[in-house]
């Protein structure tokens, strides 16, 4: 990974401006007044929490469409989804999915089809139905989204961290599906999706494509967690959305080759990969010491760092707002 940013490639100069995301998604939010949430929006039925959370796949589709592999990226979209909802400390229970098309074409739908399945039973949800549109003059290939529900007692609702809590991160599986728009630019800058990996029999649109882990099977509940994250778009300045905190990361995870090859491919600093991809952590829990430990005892977790006073994320010599 580099440190030098004058030729290095950026999110926003491969076409993704983070801050102008969200901006646009404020005004978006207060012209149509939408209730705020971190991961999901709660609707009050009356002794539980209808939850809900809405996602895409983003341009790993392209990556898709590149290889002509359409298997896994129906995993990615319930997984952007689910994963939310877990985040937020309810459990998803059924997922709807919307694929918009240029034209119809029955092996492209059956692949997204089985990625949609595959996904479904790790997150242990069902697939209550879906939507197909044909529409030419709107979409050039195809989108996928869905919408994920789940339920939740208002106890089981996380809150937000606490100063002195501990970290516990997860593995990820890889990119998952968010900040594709630069690895796609990087990976290619220099070669092709069907280049071998380095040290892999896989090419590297494959690498790309692996797809989004799951976290459904996490026992958060089981061990008093205070609040959790779950490492989007944004990458490791997801973590201050569990509450106004300095979130110190001491003994990070191993970082996954796929996010080297990404900054020795595009010259990417290190700043900018970790404010734009996982860099390995896909999920993180916010909980006391001593229920950090029994939590990372019984999962592939680990304790990566502590809550303190002050704002931001300090990671690996660097300091993300």
């Amino acid at each position: 990974m580099t440190d030098d940013a004058d030729q290095g490639l950026t999110y926003a100069g491969a076409g993704v401006d983070i801050d102008a995301s969200e901006a646009a998604t404020a005004a978006l939010v207060g012209a149509a007044g939408e209730g705020e949430g971190d991961y999901a929006g709660l609707v009050d039925i009356g002794g539980q929490y209808l939850a809900l959370a809405t996602d895409g796949v983003g341009t790993k589709l392209l990556v898709a469409e590149a290889i002509d592999d359409y298997t896994t990226v129906g995993i990615d979209c319930i997984a952007m989804n689910a994963n939310d909802l877990v985040a937020a400390g309810v459990e998803p229970v059924a997922f709807v999915d919307y694929l918009a098309v240029d034209e119809p074409d029955e092996d492209t739908a059956a692949e997204l089809g089985e990625g949609l399945a595959t996904g479904a039973e790790r997150a242990g949800v069902a697939l209550v139905g879906g939507e197909t549109a044909v529409m030419p003059e709107v979409i050039r290939s195809l989108d996928i989204a869905g919408t994920c529900a789940g339920l939740a007692d208002e106890a089981d609702l996380f809150g937000e961290a606490e100063v002195g809590d501990a970290l516990v991160g997860f593995p990820s599986s890889g990119i998952h599906s968010n900040g594709l728009t630069l690895a796609r630019e990087a990976t290619t800058r220099a070669g092709s999706y069907t280049d071998s990996f380095p040290d892999s029999e896989r090419a590297v649109g494959e690498v790309l494509l692996e797809p989004t882990r799951i976290y459904t099977d996490l026992p958060l509940h089981d061990h008093d967690t205070h609040a959790a994250a779950h490492v989007t778009g944004g990458g490791w300045t997801n973590l201050p959305r569990m509450g106004p905190h300095r979130y110190e990361i001491t003994d990070p995870l191993p970082v996954p080759p796929v996010f080297e090859f990404v900054a020795e491919r595009g010259e990417v600093v290190d700043e900018e990969l970790y404010r734009t991809f996982n860099m390995g952590m896909g999920f993180v829990a916010a909980l006391d010491p001593e229920d950090a430990d029994a939590l990372a005892g019984t999962t592939d977790g680990t304790v990566v760092g502590e809550v303190t006073e002050g704002t931001g994320v300090a990671a690996d010599g660097l300091e993300l707002d």
